[in-house]
């Protein structure tokens, strides 16, 4: 059990592992006010950059999950380095069948609702780990512009224009699901091409160093087609943000 290798590559050096900064990572953690010792649980936490900042910051602790071998040793050894590993665990597991072992604080999975088989279905499965009164934590894409064909909803890694909703759309679905949306910090332009950009960088390298992989023919296809589809779609349609919900 384990990530495909090809995301492994393409994530690099990156610590969060969506479209935030380090800087929208801490407004998030600051806008819901966490509080010491608060208990937390991350589903796909990848490289533990929020787990890991926010016991710093904020004396929180928690578990977080991945499926990534290497993203739970990078999560384990980023503990370490900022002194709160007596703080935070990780655990490497499939995040859509982890049952934790007790109720916690906040439940957090951000930009990975394919575990839940969508936004609904994700919030019922952080759900089940909460503690009555606690808050969730959601990341999800939605429609900055209505796409306005077919090519545009497949640029910006979507099947459908269903795939996602608009903003307002987005809200409304969690607030029809039972949930008050109590905050947000939203991804801007900047956060989505710094995310995007990253990669670029990385599978150069990757790829002058490894030209005989398997995987070269791929990636070097990848890196040749995606910065024209960031700018011509991704930036200028697709969103992506946190929300913060608490049980109505």
């Amino acid at each position: 059990m384990d990530l495909d290798r090809s995301f492994v590559i393409r994530e690099g050096d990156l610590r969060i592992l969506n479209p935030f900064d380090a800087d929208k990572l801490a407004t998030l953690g600051r806008v819901i006010r966490l509080r010491p010792d608060d208990a937390l649980l991350d589903l796909c936490s990848g490289k533990g950059e929020l787990l890991c900042t926010w016991a710093r910051a904020h004396g929180v602790r928690g578990t977080g999950v991945d499926i990534s071998t290497a993203f739970t040793t990078a999560a384990r050894h980023r503990a370490a380095a900022l002194g709160v590993a007596d703080r935070v665990r990780f655990v490497h597991d499939d995040a859509a069948g982890y049952v934790h072992p007790g109720p916690v604080d906040v439940a957090v999975c951000l930009g990975a609702t394919w575990i839940g088989g969508g936004v609904t279905g994700t919030i019922d499965l952080l759900a089940r780990a909460l503690r009555p009164g606690g808050m969730l934590l959601v990341g999800e894409p939605y429609w900055r512009r209505e796409p306005p064909d077919r090519e545009t909803v497949a640029g910006c890694h979507a099947t459908v224009r269903d795939d996602f909703d608009d903003l307002p759309g987005l809200i409304g679905r969690m607030q029809g699901h039972g949930w008050d949306v109590v905050e947000m910090v939203l991804a801007d332009q900047d956060s989505w091409d710094r995310y995007a950009a990253a990669h670029w960088l990385t599978l150069r390298r990757w790829l002058d160093a490894h030209p005989d992989d398997t995987l070269a023919g791929s990636l070097r296809q990848e890196l040749t087609e995606d910065p024209l589809r960031h700018v011509r779609y991704r930036r200028e349609y697709l969103g992506w943000g946190a929300f913060a919900l608490l049980r109505r």
